[in-house]
């Protein structure tokens, strides 16, 4: 597991080294973005849905992701109280939703392969909800603008997910124990193998480590709030889940995950201020659960 974890490392800081030597710019990174999630993540998620066994009890993944993306917004709404509002709108706004697809996946298919990547698939089922929708409807309601997505907006942006489609169609195959030809298979696994690469190319072409000082104490504070009770609800649910290891593991380290990369766009449709922090916490956040998955993937799991 530490060659897997080096070498993501390596690899997100080859992103970061061809940002600095202008050789990729940020701007960039949209398209790359675009390949990756319309692109080698559904082959990606084709590949490794097709053969596996798929278990009744993982439907209720998406179920448990929900239900704490509802109660981290509640949570954040306690903490975050006698924040200004567009600062306690961030906050929220960043409470819940994961990166699943850019960061969990290449290091999920490279720790636990196929099986790992169908429980976290499942995970970001659920977490796809909370973050077009949770995260959503938290950041809109304190803009100045106030609440502005409307039911048909979700249902629209949920069927232009072509990664979640991909799920749904997969899933509902694998039940039916129907397979894809096998020709279908050998292209769709081509195009996959250059998922986590790319993937991690991005993340470190997004990276930044500038911090203005007036950003320190919110920083902390969220820090703080985001991996303390992910921390704690994760280990509680993977202790006391009458599920198996795989489903667990997914829960704790689902819960660790860096913060999902739709709240940065989200900042500027609000047009909040605050959106250079938006990006500082996202950088920050994908440091830190490195780190968590290291330490976890090494000595506890």
């Amino acid at each position: 597991m530490n060659h897997e974890i080096i070498n993501t490392i390596v690899l997100i800081g080859t992103g970061y080294l061809l940002k600095r030597l202008n050789i990729l710019k940020p701007k960039d990174g949209e398209t790359i973005s675009r390949i990756i999630f319309n692109v080698t993540l559904p082959a990606l998620i084709i590949v490794s849905l097709n053969s596996v066994v798929i278990e009744p009890s993982i439907i209720m993944l998406p179920v448990i992701v929900l239900l704490y993306g509802i109660i981290s917004i509640f949570l954040a709404y306690l903490v975050f109280k006698n924040e200004e509002r567009e600062m306690k709108g961030t906050l929220m706004m960043l409470a819940s939703g994961y990166n699943v697809g850019l960061f969990a996946f290449p290091l999920v298919e490279a720790i636990w392969g196929a099986e790992g990547l169908l429980y976290f698939g499942m995970f970001d089922v659920g977490n796809s909800v909370v973050v077009l929708v949770i995260s959503y409807l938290s950041g809109s309601y304190y803009s100045e603008q106030g609440l502005t997505m409307k039911p048909a907006d979700v249902v629209k942006k949920l069927a232009n997910s072509i990664p979640l489609l991909t799920y749904v169609l997969m899933n509902t195959l694998n039940f039916a124990d129907i397979r894809l030809p096998s020709g279908v298979i050998e292209i769709t696994e081509i195009i996959s193998r250059a998922n986590m690469p790319l993937s991690l190319l991005l993340l470190g072409l997004y990276l930044s480590f500038i911090v203005e000082k007036e950003h320190i104490r919110p920083i902390k504070k969220y820090v703080l709030f985001r991996y303390g009770f992910g921390l704690l609800f994760g280990l509680l649910l993977c202790f006391f889940l009458p599920f198996n290891d795989m489903f667990r593991y997914t829960i704790l380290i689902g819960f660790l995950l860096p913060v999902g990369l739709a709240v940065i766009p989200y900042a500027h449709e609000f047009k909040y201020k605050t959106v250079v922090l938006v990006g500082i916490l996202s950088n920050l956040s994908i440091l830190i659960s490195l780190i968590f998955i290291f330490v976890f993937s090494n000595f506890i799991l």
